[in-house]
């Protein structure tokens, strides 16, 4: 660990967890808005972009062969290029007559690439710091992430915005925009082959044997599913977000679609602001007085004014496609509350996947529940643009996604048995 003392942790972690976020947002986010802008149906959209969030279900599968293979500094950069390759075929593949399969295969590498980024940087951040700068540069991490996340879903999308009003075509300014940012992955990782550390503990580990991993997998798998209330933990870990996982597949096209088709006809300029500046600091705010609550007043107490901070503020999509206002700073006010509830209604839920966790192979068995987290996320997701289709319009939709709160209080029942 001698190298990376001489190195300041300030040169490399804010642009290594910016480059953890920004992939993420790009194949989970810029993809709904993208596709719905080149005129791909909603059920299509959905049911395709909601695979792409399988990566990040599997990753504790894979993650302990990371291990066995190279170093994580290896790893980080060799993903940064991967990621810089595919965000280039994404941007050569968008203005062809095939742009929707071959950039769909461009985003399903960059997916894969980009969770195998999240496991070799978050071990790294442990291999390459003591436990004293562990715990001092942690909220630097998290922010930058944070900080990509309002690049990701705002700075991105208002920049795609803003050509799509220049260029001759909606696939020419996405593909500009996806040019760009691969551009600045190819400086990432030219930065980052100089500025990260060569810690003496990041190294393969040639020890353990990939059979013996594996052995060692299915033992943790094993008891992960002994633990006493499992049932009623999964169920709550798969439901407890289901109506954010049927809306977010909807929201953008939502803001997006003409009134005349049930939408509120926001330029993606304005959806661009509207979700990654005033939502994702809303939510952030939610997710921390969430936090501070917890922590005076414990989990318990707190389960169910969160289950409902969660689900409730969904209504304000029922109400705006009712009404269909006009006014930017309403809907902003609107989508700031709706973000602010589900940030605080998270907190309970992180925490409880922590409880449960707990014990030996913690760290094993929290990578499986935020697996069975993004199960639920993806699987009503994939399904959200059928079910639309099917129940015929925003309204319905919306009153749907509402009524599904009945499902997150009853999980949230079951849970709190178990605590």
């Amino acid at each position: 660990m001698k190298e990376s003392k001489r190195v300041s942790p300030w040169r490399w972690i804010p642009t290594v967890y910016i480059a953890e976020g920004l992939p993420y947002f790009a194949v989970n986010t810029l993809t709904v808005l993208m596709y719905t802008n080149l005129g791909i149906s909603k059920t299509e959209m959905a049911f395709y972009t909601g695979w792409l969030y399988l990566p990040w279900v599997i990753k504790p599968f894979w993650s302990p062969f990371v291990d066995l293979m190279r170093t994580k500094r290896w790893w980080i950069l060799a993903m940064q290029l991967l990621i810089a390759l595919t965000m280039a075929g994404v941007a050569f593949t968008l203005p062809t007559g095939i742009f929707f399969s071959a950039s769909l295969a461009a985003f399903w590498v960059m997916a894969f690439a980009s969770a195998t980024h999240d496991i070799s940087a978050d071990g790294y951040y442990l291999l390459a710091l003591d436990e004293r700068r562990q715990a001092a540069f942690v909220g630097v991490r998290s922010t930058f992430y944070r900080i990509a996340s309002v690049l990701g879903q705002g700075g991105v999308v208002m920049l795609a915005g803003m050509l799509e009003a220049r260029c001759d075509s909606i696939a020419t300014a996405w593909s500009l925009t996806f040019a760009l940012l691969s551009g600045l992955f190819l400086l990432i990782f030219i930065y980052h082959s100089f500025s990260l550390p060569r810690p003496a503990a990041d190294r393969p580990r040639h020890e353990t044997s990939a059979s013996q991993i594996a052995r060692d997998f299915l033992l943790t798998f094993s008891t992960f599913f002994k633990k006493p209330g499992i049932v009623a933990a999964i169920l709550y870990m798969l439901l407890y977000r289901l109506p954010e996982a049927l809306c977010v597949k909807m929201i953008q096209p939502f803001l997006k679609d003409a009134q005349a088709d049930g939408g509120l006809g926001l330029s993606t300029t304005q959806i661009g602001f509207v979700n990654g500046t005033v939502g994702v600091i809303a939510l952030l705010a939610g997710g921390i007085l969430g936090g501070l609550l917890i922590s005076r007043g414990g989990l318990r107490r707190w389960m169910w004014p969160m289950a409902a901070a969660l689900t409730l503020p969904c209504g304000v999509y029922c109400y705006m496609a009712i009404a269909q206002p006009e006014s930017l700073l309403l809907i902003n006010t609107l989508i700031g509350f709706e973000q602010f509830g589900y940030g605080f209604g998270f907190s309970s839920f992180m925490l409880y996947l922590m409880h449960i966790s707990r014990g030996e192979n913690a760290t094993s068995h929290y990578a499986f529940c935020t697996a069975f987290m993004a199960l639920g996320m993806m699987l009503p997701g994939m399904f959200a643009g059928w079910i639309f289709d099917t129940v015929g319009g925003y309204i319905p939709f919306f009153w749907l996604m509402l009524a599904t709160s009945l499902v997150t209080f009853a999980v949230t029942r079951l849970a709190i048995r178990r605590l």
